[in-house]
């Protein structure tokens, strides 16, 4: 009888309910047992000490635990947001599969039913990422956004608490969590665009474990894989990390001549007052190269300026 999956996963609800999910196809698709093995990691830490997730190191503060783990063997597979996955590869790991996405858009939580349209000025609304700081400010509604940390439970209990008149969330986390109820609004990517990778799920597992890695590519859905790959494109080539205020939004539509890509992504300072703003379109099967043109001529329109003070600070984390 074959071992069971030991499959990696950070102690948070959210985490272990995207872990449970995996576990579930594991099981449906492969026919294979599978056991959830807790990983603390230094996001766990740092969140419940309430440091702020941008002076931690922002992108792959919550992965680099779980990667270890895997190297070591005490694990499998290791299942990520995938928003939280640098773009830069890790030796010895492989990306197996990514699953079809969650709804990839932000959602609003506020006291009495308000979207953000509705809440009065200089309404406090909470937020722990630079990304929805800045397009929130950009939006021009006189809000004050104030740092936010903890999980999901945490920031809808400040809301009810009236020490937040709002919070910013993945629309995906909440309905993950069976909290989408609690959301009052989710807001049209024309006013907020996603973190690149946002709502997708990624599944690692050593790259030398090819029989494995044979198995898990059965869960992936190709056109998730594709949005995802140009999104992250696009960050890469902008050097951003998850917190710069960098968003983007990739779909693969059916054309009259086959299946079109279609991505969208802002680069903005951070108070929202400057922004590059760009679209294009190409195949599925040149996602990356999507990405990278795009994120390429974002730059030559001076989306670098905006970028760059974020950027010297995220390569000196990273030296």
């Amino acid at each position: 009888m074959r071992p069971p999956v030991r499959i990696g996963t950070r102690r948070s609800l959210l985490a272990t309910t995207q872990a449970g999910t995996v576990a579930e196809l594991i099981r449906t698709e492969l026919g294979r047992e599978v056991e959830l093995v807790e990983v603390t990691t230094e996001g766990d830490q740092s969140q419940s000490a309430g440091t702020p997730l941008a002076v931690v190191g922002g992108t792959g503060v919550f992965v680099g635990a779980l990667r270890d783990a895997l190297l070591r063997g005490d694990v499998d597979v290791a299942v990520h947001s995938l928003k939280d996955l640098p773009t830069y590869p890790h030796e010895g790991i492989a990306l197996a599969a990514v699953p079809t996405r969650e709804d990839p858009r932000d959602a609003v939580v506020a006291r009495d039913g308000l979207t953000l349209g509705e809440l009065p000025v200089g309404s406090r609304v909470g937020t722990g990422s630079p990304r929805r700081e800045a397009q929130l400010h950009a939006l021009g509604l006189g809000l004050e956004i104030v740092g936010i940390r903890g999980n999901v439970d945490t920031r809808i209990g400040k809301v009810r608490s009236g020490e937040y008149d709002a919070v910013v969330l993945a629309r995906a986390g909440l309905a993950r969590i069976d909290r989408l109820d609690d959301a009052t609004e989710v807001l049209d990517p024309l006013q907020m665009l996603p973190a690149p990778g946002q709502g997708a799920l990624g599944i690692e597992c050593r790259a030398a474990d090819t029989e494995l890695l044979d198995e898990l590519a059965r869960l992936e859905d190709p056109h998730t894989r594709a949005s995802v790959e140009a999104e992250r494109a696009v960050l890469a080539t902008l050097e951003g990390g998850c917190s710069a205020p960098i968003g983007a939004l990739a779909e693969v539509v059916e054309g009259d001549d086959g299946d079109e890509m279609w991505i969208r992504a802002v680069a903005l300072s951070p108070d929202g007052m400057l922004s590059v703003r760009m679209s294009a379109t190409g195949r599925p099967a040149d996602a990356v190269g999507v990405g990278n043109r795009l994120a390429s001529e974002m730059l030559a329109d001076g989306a670098a300026r905006l970028a760059a003070p974020q950027l010297d600070t995220d390569k000196r984390r990273h030296a």
